[in-house]
């Protein structure tokens, strides 16, 4: 049994005398030992189980119960362990202790999967809620884009237009160049006739 097992003494053992098994260690029995034989790790569920089958708390500064029919060396007895009889079902025959011990375990398997159920009620608002965030966030990002790409064609657009100007003066200034050069080449004109001019090498005035 668990109670004599001295590797764990200091989490459950016997009392001094053997009449009475002490938990000495509430929270690391529920933790790591009620597992190993029940499907939860509730240690209130624990002791309405000992009650049931007629334990009773027999010290007030910690948890140290007793059954007249749970002493040290006295494995016979064992068997002897009965559910309590309820008033309605005195007069019918109580099933074995294992039989019962099968069906508190599915008991408490049901109280631990609706515990269960309020958990992943609990997740689901939570991820709804995380939801609800993100999505508030994607719309602040999507405004920041839309506001960045509007001011990125803004300077697209204002170097076209600049470009643009650039390039119609710097077309212009090769025209007039072209101009200049045309009109020396031709020679002075007079009503758009051009003038032939003579000169004459060595004459004065």
């Amino acid at each position: 049994m668990l109670v004599e097992d001295s590797a764990t003494d200091g989490v459950i053992s016997w009392n001094a005398d053997g009449t009475a098994f002490v938990v000495w260690q509430p929270a690391e029995f529920a933790s790591d030992l009620l597992p190993t034989l029940f499907k939860h790790s509730n240690f209130s569920s624990f002791v309405r189980q000992l009650n049931t089958y007629g334990f009773r708390k027999v010290a007030t500064n910690r948890w140290e119960f007793s059954n007249d029919k749970f002493r040290k060396g006295e494995r016979d007895k064992l068997c002897e362990i009965r559910r309590r009889k309820s008033s309605s079902s005195s007069n019918k025959p109580q099933p074995d202790v294992h039989v019962q011990a099968a069906k508190l375990g599915q008991i408490e398997e049901d109280d631990q999967k609706s515990s269960s159920s309020t958990s992943s009620s609990s997740e689901l608002a939570t991820l709804i809620h995380d939801n609800k965030r993100l999505k508030q966030e994607n719309g602040f990002l999507s405004s920041e884009l839309a506001v960045m790409k509007k001011r990125c064609k803004g300077l697209v657009d204002l170097a076209a237009i600049y470009g643009g100007d650039l390039d119609r003066e710097d077309q212009r200034g090769v025209d007039d160049e072209l101009e200049v050069e045309e009109t020396c080449s031709e020679g002075p004109k007079l009503f758009g006739v051009r003038l032939e001019l003579e000169v004459e090498a060595g004459t004065s005035k």
